[in-house]
């Protein structure tokens, strides 16, 4: 049976003549005694769609009895070893997992509760709450609310119940009242009537919402981003800037979350091996086009100058080139 890939804007495509056993074979080779070939890792895990790497996933295990992801995890170490194990799994497990990885033990790593939850469609949504609570037990909801508190969570709880209206018709009347109950609810007045910013923010439909904003435009003189910056700060900011992002443009918002994981000194590695690994097979080509767009230098450069070894090696290919 043949599972198409998850988008059609990837850089990651089938690879032609397929074969899974020959796959395995190649991983086989690669991890046989001393040492560890990362070229032939790197050849076969970056260049298979998630379908194709379940299968060789699936014949690994039939003709070893092992796990590829078990075997690979002990063989490999460090970035390069969380991208490899990412790429390995379906998408809404990794983001599942990654949703766990944020929250367990001490401290949140908020950045990816908004990433994940701000990006991804109902059925995605639905698809992640799903393996979570198959996988760990918990309701990904539950652990969200004992990880933050406040108007932070109330936005999240909304986007887990995965109902934004989805479909693309636009109530005029509808698009005044709600740009002007959210002027009315932030720059009208003495501090932010903040539930206003969510029950328009996270139920409305995109069209809808892209209507709001420039009545917003019209009525205040300022995009809806700049206002939600003046009103609100921290996490809360943070959510609706990226719900705001991705209704506007997912890859525009993509790629200026990779922008800032390099910028400056150090790199933020989780979110650009989330990206990189996530939006692969999905929209790459259009996430790499709004880089160069909007910061006149492309992608695979900024990757380029900021990681190394292997771990840039793999990257560059998700990448796919310049």
């Amino acid at each position: 049976m043949r599972v198409p890939p998850i988008g059609n804007r990837g850089t990651v495509t089938e690879a032609a003549g397929f074969s899974a056993e020959a796959d395995v074979q190649k991983l086989r080779e690669a991890m046989k005694g001393a040492g560890t070939n990362e070229e032939t890792i790197i050849e076969v895990i970056a260049h298979r769609t998630i379908a194709q790497r379940q299968r060789i996933k699936e014949a690994y295990k039939q003709a070893l009895g092992k796990d590829l992801a078990d075997d690979l995890s002990s063989e490999l170490s460090g970035n390069f070893r969380s991208v490899v194990l990412g790429l390995l799994m379906l998408a809404p497990v990794y983001d599942a997992y990654e949703l766990r990885s944020a929250m367990k033990g001490a401290g949140t790593e908020e950045a990816c509760l908004i990433d994940i939850l701000a990006s991804r469609s109902n059925a995605e949504i639905r698809t992640i709450n799903a393996f979570y609570k198959k996988e760990y037990e918990k309701s990904l909801e539950d652990d969200v609310c004992g990880d933050t508190s406040g108007m932070f969570q109330r936005v999240l709880v909304s986007l887990l119940t995965a109902g934004r209206d989805e479909s693309d018709k636009v109530d005029e009347a509808q698009a005044v009242l709600d740009a002007k109950e959210i002027y009315e609810a932030g720059e009208a007045r003495w501090g932010t009537d903040e539930v206003k910013f969510l029950t328009v923010l996270c139920v409305r439909n995109q069209n809808h919402l892209m209507r709001v904003f420039e009545e917003y435009k019209k009525i205040s003189g300022k995009d809806i981003e700049e206002s939600i910056k003046r009103e609100m700060s921290g996490c809360l900011e943070d959510v609706f800037l990226a719900i705001v992002k991705c209704l506007r443009s997912k890859p525009a918002f993509f790629a200026e979350r990779l922008y800032k994981s390099m910028k400056g000194l150090g790199t933020t590695d989780s979110i650009l091996i989330r990206i990189m690994v996530a939006r692969a097979e999905i929209d790459m080509l259009d996430i790499k086009a709004q880089f160069l767009k909007m910061y006149g230098k492309t992608l695979y450069s900024f990757i380029k100058g900021d990681t190394s070894g292997d771990y840039r090696k793999i990257l560059l290919e998700l990448c796919g080139g310049e």
